[in-house]
């Protein structure tokens, strides 16, 4: 039962605008509750003057066991699933009316950028877009109210919690001791690669044909051909340009397939074998190791990524199978950044989705754990974070000495991040304490 609170929690802080869509689709949502719970539904709870309604909470459980059916998860009984479908309901409410009391506003000209994201996202015209929440029973004006909320409580969280958190000095200086001392244990490889991919869902025929691919490369490496000659050749990673050289880095920062690979290997030798794994086939040599002494310098990556931002339109599982369809088009030739330029949400759209060169903590910890795990010129698969779903693509790294107040920065935002979950969950307890929440029995 742990798990599935924290997760419902996970999902009021990380998904809530997706959560509130939904419940726009659904009966009895936060911004109806005027017109009251249908013929045959009944409320079950009230919280300040928000209802909460039985139809509510089974459209919720029903959402929940479809996913739960499509991921072979494990759910509670259900019992405990209905008391914490409607607790998470009850903390939707709360959050919704706080914002709303705050007095932050949210201009017309905000919510006339959502309304049309949200038609971009579904290849609709804004006529079109009226059409489809006619057909489905909504009103556009209560459309453009559900998405000011969500922009509302987007905000509005953002500044509590950030408020709420405090990182003193001793810590930061902590922080970076062990981040020190985690470096200076590491020893630093520098791999070359030369990468034959293989799509997703490829056939049994393709994944053969990309394999023999790679053991072309491969022997002609052992015949004597100079690697890089051969990595510009064959190689599809962003590397390639380069020989294949990826650049010297601290072991946490590979792979663990590629240092298990390299690791008993001299400098100048390559892998018996032929690696494989999720971005395709790979011939690796080991240009240099050495031991780091911990100094002042971080890895910063350049990376884009296209992000979707679910809605009332647009479910997070349909998020992440657009994004899975744009990951096979890029397999197949198509550029990221021309993908990045027609769909995606983010600022950097117009830049093809370049994100230029971050530093590690400066971005939120499920995109950056994300990202570390690729190798250059690799495609993740959809990944979801508290802004939405990204498909990430790494270009290049560098090493870079970094100053003492940059690194301290760099800390004090790591810690941030790292204090959010916390800060944000006694935020809500203090909101709950406050709200006014009345439950009702169902009706004799």
């Amino acid at each position: 039962m742990t798990e599935l609170v924290s997760l419902s929690r996970r999902l009021a802080r990380r998904w809530l605008p997706l959560l509130l869509a939904a419940a726009t689709l659904s009966q009895g949502s936060a911004w109806a509750q005027q017109r009251g719970p249908r013929g045959g539904d009944y409320i079950v709870a009230v919280v300040n003057q928000e209802l909460v309604t039985a139809g509510e909470v089974d459209q919720r459980v029903g959402r929940i066991r479809d996913t739960a059916q499509r991921t072979n998860a494990k759910l509670p009984s259900d019992r405990e699933l209905r008391q914490q479908v409607l607790e998470a309901l009850i903390e939707e409410r709360v959050l919704i009316t706080y914002a709303r009391e705050t007095g932050t506003r949210v201009d017309d000209a905000d919510v006339d950028r959502a309304v049309q994201g949200v038609a971009q996202q579904n290849q609709l015209t804004l006529p079109q877009l009226r059409e489809r929440l006619r057909q489905e029973g909504m009103d556009y004006a209560r459309f453009r109210n559900s998405l000011r909320d969500q922009m509302l409580v987007e905000r509005v969280r953002e500044r509590e919690v950030l408020s709420r958190i405090k990182v003193s000095d001793p810590e930061i200086d902590d922080f970076i001791k062990k981040q020190r001392g985690a470096n200076a244990a590491q020893p630093e490889y520098n791999i070359a690669q030369i990468l034959v991919t293989v799509p997703d869902g490829a056939s049994v025929e393709v994944v053969a044909e990309r394999q023999a691919r790679a053991r072309v490369a491969q022997q002609r490496v052992r015949d004597g051909e100079d690697f890089a000659e051969v990595a510009k050749q064959m190689s599809e990673d962003g590397n390639r340009q380069r020989g294949g050289e990826i650049g010297p880095k601290p072991a946490d920062r590979l792979p663990d397939v590629f240092v298990a690979a390299v690791r008993d290997l001299k400098p100048g030798q390559v892998a018996p074998t032929l690696l494989r794994t999720g971005a395709g086939f790979h011939v690796l040599k080991l240009l240099d190791r050495k031991d780091t002494g911990g100094g002042m310098s971080v890895t910063q990556t350049r990376a884009r990524h296209i992000l979707l931002r679910p809605s009332a339109q647009l479910s997070q599982d349909t998020a992440v199978k657009r994004l899975a369809e744009m990951k096979r088009q890029i397999a197949s030739g198509r550029r990221f950044e021309e993908l990045a330029r027609q769909h995606s949400e983010d600022g950097s759209a117009a830049q093809g989705g370049d994100l230029g060169w971050v530093s590690p903590g400066a971005l939120v910890p499920e995109f950056e754990e994300a990202m570390n795990r690729l190798p250059n010129g690799g495609v993740s698969d959809p990944v979801v974070s508290r802004f939405g779903v990204h498909l990430i693509q790494v270009l290049e790294r560098r090493d870079v000495a970094v100053d003492p107040k940059q690194l301290r920065e760099q800390a004090r935002n790591a810690l941030r991040e790292q204090k959010f979950d916390e800060a944000y969950n006694d935020w809500i307890r203090d909101l709950r304490a406050k709200a006014y929440v009345e439950m009702r029995e169902p009706p004799q």
